[in-house]
């Protein structure tokens, strides 16, 4: 049987990772950040679409992951013109797991906000993909989910979509591109 792909097109509550970030920065040797416990299955607070289940995490949920996690503290950690990276472009992030585990994950999603300062109008920036590598059964992965559009304006990511591939990944893994909408 084909590569059997596993969809889940989820519409969640967007996040800017620049809060995240600021939340992790903040958090300073006495505040004595304990990592998170071992997750329990079925995860509680998930949205689930057949195998696979996937939240936007709170920022206090990303501050315990990126304890326990040097990938994630190295990614929040980049900075871009002296700037830490999500405080310069608009972040988010989203945890995902499977029932099955998955050979390797793929996330898309949109930047969207507000035209200007002055027009409030919201429109799609551009789109974000991001592929990592898969996990094994009821195992948690956070995927971080960063954009080269300026956070200035208050811009969101949106329109997350999921994806668990089970068929060995033909391409590079670990890679996050961000595209600009053709204006």
């Amino acid at each position: 049987m084909g590569e059997q792909v596993k969809r889940l097109a989820l519409v969640l509550a967007v996040i800017l990772l620049a809060v995240i970030s600021a939340g992790v920065n903040g958090a300073s040797a006495a505040s004595k950040v304990k990592p998170s416990p071992s997750p329990k299955w079925p995860p509680v607070g998930f949205t689930v679409k057949g195998e696979i289940y996937a939240k936007v995490p709170t920022v206090k949920e990303l501050v315990g992951i990126a304890s326990n996690s040097k990938v994630i503290t190295a990614q929040l950690a980049q900075k871009v013109d002296g700037v830490l990276i999500c405080k310069k472009y608009s972040c988010g992030a989203i945890t995902v797991a499977s029932k099955n585990g998955c050979s390797w994950w793929e996330v898309r999603s949109r930047v969207i906000g507000p035209k200007s300062l002055e027009d409030k109008t919201i429109t799609t920036f551009g789109t974000i993909r991001t592929t990592t590598t898969g996990t094994a059964k009821k195992v948690y992965k956070t995927i971080l989910l960063i954009s080269s559009e300026d956070i200035e304006r208050g811009n969101k990511i949106s329109n997350i979509n999921v994806i668990c591939h089970h068929a060995p990944a033909t391409e590079t893994l670990k890679t996050n591109v961000y595209t600009p909408t053709q204006s």
